[in-house]
């Protein structure tokens, strides 16, 4: 078997990252820890009374297991596949951390077909994407100043994006609000987590001035990739119509006070792209024609390259504002390695829980993508916790859960929990680790879920659906107390 995270990537990981410290005491191998006891059919106090004075609909399952010796010591409905939500993030980063290693870097590129004469390129310009999921507008325009410095201000050719590097699809999961912006595309190239700004005040004649602008730090150009229209109508509060070639957003004059801002998301990544590297370009003087989607990959020389951040520092920055672009992309570029014929995003993600279940032995998972944000993911807390037994190397990229409760309980001294958490329309997920100052260390998953009532929200209602923020919120209750309570009695 294949370790995941052998010494030899751990230490060139070291080498280009302090960030890959975490690392450091990857094991050897990761096979799935063996129960020293049978799984318990029926929870014992008090976590039973913990589950029932929370009164959450639908199903709650748990699993608990000693992070060392995957020890299982305490689980309800351990077996019961539920939607992992974005704790799926947690696989799909040891998934690529495998398959990529954690110095791999995404790499975007501009070459050239043809000959450059006096400034003059005779051939097309190609925009390569490497499907880099931190690409922003400011790493881009050093991409087109680099261009320039390489000799280029015009083009007698075409001006082509190549995004055919990975599966292209213009949303995540067809079951989400067509505004939010965490739903957005994916392609082999991707530009601001294909997003963008929409900002708008209210003028003295009482119209509003627009904007529609890929916004970085130190640019924020406008694109026409996405349009925005202002209309008279009661409802819904934004519409969309998909173009030829570009979105067509339509926004509720009603909704939108005196001014504000929001990010929508981009269904046209590769076109965004090109039309925002024209305008970067004109600023450096490089002329370029209107960008045109590029079939096949043309023989040329490469004329500029910019790379993104190495691999564990992308990983982390995952996990820590769940970025659902980042895991998609993550997810299919390791799937990639495969080999060729990879054909969209659900076939990335049946290959991801082929290798689980070949890792770890978890036979049960189903994974539809790689972010947890669809709703075909499902897993069971005990699958979960036989991941995150063998790869504890996980932990410091997970977040800090503060124990706190209300009515002046405050958390357990000495001991720390990180954990990645998940949520959706009656979903609340949380698992990860708690270390104790002194005492055994656990690994856990907790999943809830009424899948029922989430089925149940009609699509204009899917954003915030009543109730909803209610019963998530005693979720995460419970989940503190359950894992105060293994605290108490398992450290």
């Amino acid at each position: 078997m294949k370790p995941l995270l052998t010494r030899r990537t751990i230490l060139a990981g070291l080498a280009s990252s302090a960030s890959a410290m975490a690392f450091a005491d990857a094991p050897e191998v990761s096979v799935r820890p063996q129960p020293r006891m049978p799984r318990p059919t029926k929870l014992i106090a008090p976590s039973d009374a913990l589950v029932a004075r929370a009164k959450l609909s639908g199903a709650i399952g748990f699993a608990v297991a000693d992070a060392r010796t995957g020890e299982l010591l305490e689980a309800r409905l351990g077996d019961q596949r539920m939607p992992p939500a974005s704790t799926l993030k947690v696989v799909t980063a040891l998934y690529a951390l495998d398959k990529l290693e954690p110095t791999y870097r995404f790499a975007t590129r501009a070459f050239a077909t043809g000959p450059v004469v006096n400034g003059k390129l005779e051939g097309d310009l190609v925009l390569v994407g490497g499907g880099d999921p931190t690409l922003d507008t400011d790493r881009l325009a050093d991409l087109a100043m680099a261009v320039r410095e390489a000799g280029i201000s015009e083009v007698t050719g075409k001006f082509l994006v190549w995004a055919n590097a990975l599966p292209t699809g213009e949303r995540i999961d067809d079951q989400q609000p067509e505004h939010v912006s965490y739903n957005p595309s994916y392609s082999g190239i991707n530009l601001n987590f294909n997003r963008v700004h929409f900002e708008w005040k209210r003028q003295q004649d009482d119209q509003y001035g627009i904007t529609m602008q890929a916004r970085a730090l130190r640019f924020r150009p406008s694109t026409s990739v996405s349009q925005m229209a202002i209309v008279d109508v009661k409802s819904p509060v934004f519409d969309y119509r998909r173009g030829q070639d570009r979105d067509r957003w339509f926004v509720a004059r009603r909704a939108l006070g005196n001014e504000g801002a929001r990010w929508l998301p981009v269904r046209f990544p590769a076109l965004y792209a090109g039309d925002v590297f024209r305008t970067l370009a004109r600023s450096n003087g490089i002329v370029l024609p209107p960008p045109e989607l590029a079939d096949m990959l043309a023989q040329g020389r490469d004329l500029a390259q910019v790379e993104g951040p190495i691999l564990v520092e992308v990983l982390r920055s995952m996990l820590k504002y769940s970025t659902n672009l980042t895991a998609e992309i993550s997810g299919l570029s390791a799937s990639r390695t495969y080999g060729p014929g990879l054909a969209s995003l659900e076939q990335s993600a049946g290959r991801m829980a082929g290798w689980a279940r070949t890792h770890f032995g978890t036979m049960g998972v189903r994974f539809r993508d790689h972010s947890g944000l669809g709703y075909g993911s499902e897993m069971s807390a005990g699958d979960m916790v036989a991941i995150l037994a063998a790869n504890r190397q996980i932990r410091p990229f997970l977040k800090t859960v503060n124990l706190t409760l209300n009515k002046g309980r405050p958390a357990p001294k000495g001991v720390e929990v990180h954990a990645k958490t998940g949520t959706l329309n009656y979903v609340s997920s949380l698992a990860g680790f708690v270390t104790p100052t002194n005492g055994r260390p656990l690994c856990f998953a907790i999943f809830g879920a009424d899948t029922a009532r989430r089925d149940a929200i009609p699509p204009e209602a899917r954003e915030r659906p009543p109730g909803a923020r209610s019963w998530a919120r005693r979720s995460r209750q419970l989940q503190k107390e359950l894992i105060r309570g293994w605290v108490e009695r398992f450290t």
